[in-house]
């Protein structure tokens, strides 16, 4: 499934993902008054950067926020980027775990009624967990593996079978979970020496990697350390940026600058 990512990195010469955080609070006024504002912004923020990125990262949190009409919403974000721009990634930020039975329902939530070609995903509860997930050869299963966040050493640093729980994470996933070909992993660019260890475990999967922008990340450090499989998000820094076209083409244009 990662060829379509693949895809549509090298139409657009571009590692970029715009993470579409639409806090219904932090929209400008414009939106607000809208009918629709959330589709309205996101709408708006895809048309002035598709040119510069590869993949939007919807996150379901801010639209679940507003209940019927932010689930709606959602739904249209989808709709709008399958049906003007079909060749982007698209992912759900949705960071979904739970038994087997109940992962029916998000497998069908997120992939069928929704229409995402990724989720983020928690591996806490295991493979047999996620199988429904990993079970579809169609879509990409975006495992959490080093987060960004200042308090993600708490649990991931702990040791497990002689290793940090996120490099432990990493294996299970590269040399067991990966049987169809359709894993990811999510490891934040505010960890690059981290992520260099992820990399040497998992040489050939494309990492998510949130965290540059707002979040402090080293675009130079996160190439050097994660080479040019990489899906780089920016979600404040280009979204709530004065002119978001020119925050996604800097974006764009520095990690270039670091490919190889």
């Amino acid at each position: 499934m990662n060829t379509k990512y693949d895809a549509r990195v090298k139409e657009g010469n571009t590692l970029v993902c715009v993470g579409l955080d639409a806090d219904f609070n932090k929209l400008p006024e414009r939106f607000k008054a809208d009918a629709l504002p959330q589709l309205s912004f996101c709408q708006w923020i895809i048309d002035e950067t598709a040119e510069y990125v590869a993949a939007y990262k919807p996150n379901s949190a801010f639209f679940e926020a507003r209940g019927e009409e932010g689930m709606k919403e959602l739904k249209m974000v989808f709709d709008y980027l399958k049906e003007k721009y079909p060749s982007h990634f698209t992912i759900l930020d949705a960071k979904r775990a739970d038994i087997g039975n109940t992962n029916e329902g998000y497998v069908t939530m997120s992939f069928n009624w929704l229409g995402a070609d990724a989720v983020t995903l928690h591996p806490y509860l295991g493979k047999e967990a996620l199988a429904p997930f990993l079970a579809r050869k169609d879509k990409t299963s975006i495992v959490l593996c080093r987060t960004s966040n200042p308090g993600a050493g708490e649990l991931q640093d702990l040791v497990a079978d002689g290793s940090p729980l996120w490099l432990t994470v990493a294996r299970k996933v590269a040399g067991e979970w990966n049987e169809n070909g359709n894993c990811m992993l999510v490891v934040g660019a505010t960890y690059p020496e981290e992520m260099q260890k992820v990399r040497e475990v998992a040489p050939e999967m494309t990492f998510l990697v949130p965290g540059v922008g707002a979040q402090g990340g080293d675009v130079k450090a996160v190439v050097e350390a994660g080479g040019s499989n990489l899906i780089i998000s920016s979600s404040r820094g280009i979204i709530f940026a004065e002119d978001p076209k020119k925050a996604a083409q800097e974006l764009r244009d520095e990690i270039n600058q670091y490919r190889v």
